[in-house]
């Protein structure tokens, strides 16, 4: 048995998950909600609507954000760009991708073609969730090192699984799906910082449908395509690609949801601030300091973290998201980090290039990464330096939301809500939302997806 067909008979040997894991995949599909509603407006997601406007014209059965509907892959398109627009979409450490917005966008297309409920969608969102998770741990950190997009090469291929168990393909057409979704990834994160970055999102999404629905038409390509010669292991895998465990895949009882789980953003930017900005608030936390009181911010980082973070003194709101020394300072201005933050007029009034010369950055060595024991991380640190001479040290290895420490309730409503603002009764929606695993249909999320 070759890797695709583990991951395929894993997925069609499951009949049921825990009441925790279908819990947590609600909350999962519920930001990622609130995340593509607040990014439907962003440049990129308009610019792949405005691309799409004939099949919109045309219509289809699955919702569009901002109204209309279309066939199921184009309205994943559309939606997958949006969810991921503004970058305050979930992240997953084992597929190394933000797996919610290229699994919710592309399996709610399909739902709404299939008329399916609300606990078909969580259960296929937590198959896809977990073949993530079985492709990442295959090409492990490298690849993202490597300088591959996650989410747009592992996320769509997981997917694909998840895709296909919705329009109930057998263990076979489980298997082609994710072989056609294998020559379908890309996505490089030499373009972070840009607007395709958000439709890599969306790219992933569409084409985990496409690869399912081929999928059911019989087309087929190797199914040892993972670990081939040329296959994705070796061309994705980068310098030292971890490689496949059958027997694991095929004995995996623990969900990766249960484990470090999906972690959604407490922060609207890159998640490779966010272990930063959540030590600084814990810094502030224990010590009494103001944004006058700080000298300079000296930041220690992974390396693909280093280097997902390109921008000192951002021109634009897509490279504020991706400036550690813009997020540090503008959390050092505010006490926090806001959707209204990575505006274009806000971004040009608060890079400063004088105040964001305290910033630093600087990044673990590859010696010192390649001894971390497998399955761990290095942490990250700051250093502040305060104007009466005190120098204040502390470290993460987890960001706020993390299954260790996750959101409450109230944080979960209040950025569905933010992200909601112009959204009436967007409240209700979020507690309606409660019983999404028990609801027949998902008519609920009509108010929010005509926008």
């Amino acid at each position: 048995m070759n890797v695709i067909e583990a991951i395929a008979a894993w997925t069609r040997a499951q009949t049921g998950f825990s009441d925790t894991a279908r819990e947590r995949a609600r909350l999962a599909i519920v930001d990622t909600l609130a995340c593509l509603y607040a990014g439907r407006r962003d440049f990129s997601a308009l610019a792949v609507r405005a691309a799409g406007e004939m099949y919109l014209r045309h219509g289809g059965r699955a919702r569009v954000i901002g109204g209309g509907r279309a066939p199921a892959a184009i309205a994943a398109f559309i939606n997958g760009t949006s969810a991921h627009a503004i970058d305050y979409d979930d992240n997953f450490g084992p597929g190394m991708s933000h797996a919610s917005a290229v699994l919710v966008p592309a399996l709610l297309a399909v739902a709404d073609e299939l008329d399916a409920g609300g606990g078909q969608l969580i259960d296929a969102y937590l198959i896809g969730l977990q073949a993530q998770a079985f492709i990442g741990a295959g090409v492990g950190p490298a690849h993202y090192t490597a300088g591959w997009h996650g989410t747009s090469t592992v996320g769509c291929i997981g997917t694909a699984a998840g895709v296909a168990w919705l329009m109930g393909l057998d263990q076979d057409g489980i298997a082609r799906a994710l072989s056609n979704a294998v020559s379908f990834a890309s996505g490089i994160k030499g373009q972070f910082g840009t607007p395709i970055k958000p439709l890599h999102a969306g790219w992933a999404a569409r084409n985990a449908v496409d690869a399912a629905v081929l999928a059911q038409q019989g087309m087929r390509g190797r199914i040892d395509i993972l670990e081939a010669p040329q296959g994705f292991g070796e061309m994705f895998g980068g310098a030292a690609p971890a490689g496949w465990d059958i027997p694991a895949i095929l004995g995996t009882r623990l969900h990766s949801i249960d484990g470090v789980g999906v972690m959604p953003k407490r922060h609207p930017c890159c998640g490779s601030t966010h272990m930063i900005v959540d030590t600084l608030s814990d810094l502030r936390e224990a010590h009494d300091f103001t944004d006058a009181d700080v000298v300079s911010v000296e930041t220690l980082v992974g390396i693909a973290n280093r280097r997902n973070l390109a921008y000192t003194v951002p021109e634009n709101e897509m490279q504020a998201r991706f400036s550690m020394h813009y997020c540090v300072d503008t959390w050092l201005r505010h006490g926090a980090l806001s959707v209204q933050d990575f505006t274009p007029a806000r971004v040009a009034r608060q890079s400063d290039p004088a105040r964001l010369a305290r910033v630093s950055m600087r990044a673990y060595s590859a010696q010192q990464e390649a001894a971390v024991p497998a399955g761990d991380k290095l942490p990250h640190r700051v250093t502040l330096t305060l104007r009466d001479g005190r120098r204040l040290e502390a470290e993460r290895r987890l960001a706020k939301g993390s299954n260790a420490e996750p959101f409450s309730e109230g944080e979960r409503r209040q950025k569905f809500i933010d992200c909601c603002t112009d959204l009436d009764h967007a409240a209700a929606l979020f507690d309606g939302l409660k019983n999404l695993g028990n609801a027949r249909d998902l008519g609920a999320l009509e108010a929010l997806m005509m926008g």
